[in-house]
């Protein structure tokens, strides 16, 4: 069988992980990297600025920050390659960039997958499971302690600030509290910046801490983790009670699963799709009969 040629855009800590999980795994073949500036290559596969340079690519994984995704993905979609992103904005940001890249896949006739991340995305599924089980109810998303990428990105994006590192506290029951550690440039200045961060949409949801400190290499710990609980009712029983609780290192899980959306968007119909949408038997690298018999 053809192998699916995948193309990692991005070489941040998710587009590495990504690289290594496509290797990986059965059925794909990385193409290659495309970044906007070429270093030095220890790949055995090319590092090139324009995806043309790579031959034919079926799918690139953007692994690029959240908010290039609405501008980056179009581009490639246009270019009749599926695109894999892990979006990790919630609500109306979702909603907005689903409706923009379901129009661009359609008229290209290629899919879209976004957010397929671990939350927005497998932690999404595992609601949406909790909410078929327990239909009344309450369900309580708590995340950490550990590293939050999206808002350690959002957090550098401001300028004056040379490097951060963004970490989310569960306070329990949905509720978060965000430290952020923040390296600066010598001509910023930090209440300034603290103020920018606070009032930045990744972070004015939660109550936030900034940090100003020399050096942030002993706190880049990628871990994080994340409990999901609903409490709800299920016909007459008012005492059902799911729980699940989760610890990775961030940036290998969400390179895991844009992988395996990878494969599973060559299944789809033209347009774009949020991972609660994808069956989750195509994420798998054998083939269904194989899998129901195993996990069935």
């Amino acid at each position: 069988m053809k192998k699916i040629r995948v193309c990692v855009v991005g070489f941040g800590n998710v587009g590495r992980e990504a690289v290594e999980c496509i290797r990986r795994a059965p059925g794909m073949k990385l193409a290659g990297v495309v970044r906007r500036a070429v270093g030095e290559n220890h790949l055995d596969r090319p590092m090139v600025t324009r995806v043309e340079e790579l031959g034919p690519v079926d799918v690139a994984l953007l692994a690029v920050p959240s908010r290039l995704i609405p501008e980056v993905a179009p581009l490639y979609l246009q270019k009749g390659i599926n695109t894999v992103d892990g979006y990790d904005l919630h609500g109306e940001p979702m909603l907005y960039l689903r409706d923009r890249l379901n129009r661009y896949a359609k008229k290209n006739e290629r899919v879209a997958i976004t957010g397929a991340g671990w939350d927005p995305g497998t932690d999404s599924v595992i609601r949406m499971l909790f909410e078929a089980v327990a239909p009344g109810g309450i369900t309580y998303t708590d995340f950490g302690p550990g590293m939050s990428m999206g808002h350690s990105v959002a957090a550098r994006s401001i300028p004056g600030v040379k490097d951060a590192v963004a970490m989310t506290l569960p306070l329990g029951y949905g509720r978060h509290r965000r430290d952020v550690y923040v390296e600066l440039n010598k001509e910023a200045d930090f209440a300034e910046i603290a103020e920018q961060i606070r009032e930045d949409p990744y972070f004015d949801p939660d109550r936030t801490e900034v940090i100003q400190v020399d050096d942030l290499t002993p706190i880049k710990v990628t871990g994080h983790g994340v409990r999901i609980a609903r409490a709800g009712s299920s016909g007459t029983a008012q005492n059902q009670l799911l729980e699940l609780n989760m610890r990775i290192t961030n940036p290998a899980a969400t390179a895991q699963i844009m992988a395996a959306a990878a494969r599973a968007c060559m299944r789809l119909k033209p347009g774009c799709y949020v991972l609660g949408e994808v069956p989750p038997i195509d994420l798998l690298p054998v083939d269904r009969e194989a899998a129901i018999q195993k996990l069935v």
